[in-house]
């Protein structure tokens, strides 16, 4: 059996070990930007990225309509391309909310502020510095 490509690089992870900002940007509704922090992303073994939600609410209506979503992130402790200091990605995928289950009880457990979770299968990560 083949294994599938891995679509989140070391570079990628190595970014979300790092604080930062990340932006949530959906639209469907209405375009609208949400942000969060890098040290709140878990990273699922199928390269899911599980993000603890307790505003978000612009993002679920949009994401009711469209689940399509860009994420940019990054952080100024990992060097980029050509040795510049800081790197960053844009990150395309499909969103979902989970308000149950054994991955809402885990991010519950890390990030008691929660009231959902926004789950996003990502299609594509391109570092971009």
């Amino acid at each position: 059996m083949m294994s599938e490509e891995k679509k989140l690089s070391e570079k990628f992870l190595e970014v979300v070990k790092c604080e930062g900002i990340v932006s949530i940007t959906s639209w469907g509704v209405e375009t609208h930007v949400v942000n969060t922090w890098n040290s709140f992303l878990v990273i699922t073994e199928d390269e899911r990225i599980l993000i603890p939600a307790y505003g978000f609410r612009k993002t679920e209506k949009n994401v009711n309509v469209n689940d399509n979503v860009l994420l940019t992130l990054g952080t100024r402790e990992v060097l980029g391309y050509k040795d510049y200091p800081g790197t960053g990605f844009l990150v395309k995928g499909t969103a979902k909310y989970i308000r149950s289950g054994n991955e809402y009880d885990m991010m519950k457990k890390k990030f008691s502020f929660l009231t959902r979770v926004l789950e996003i299968t990502v299609t594509k990560a391109t570092q971009v510095l």
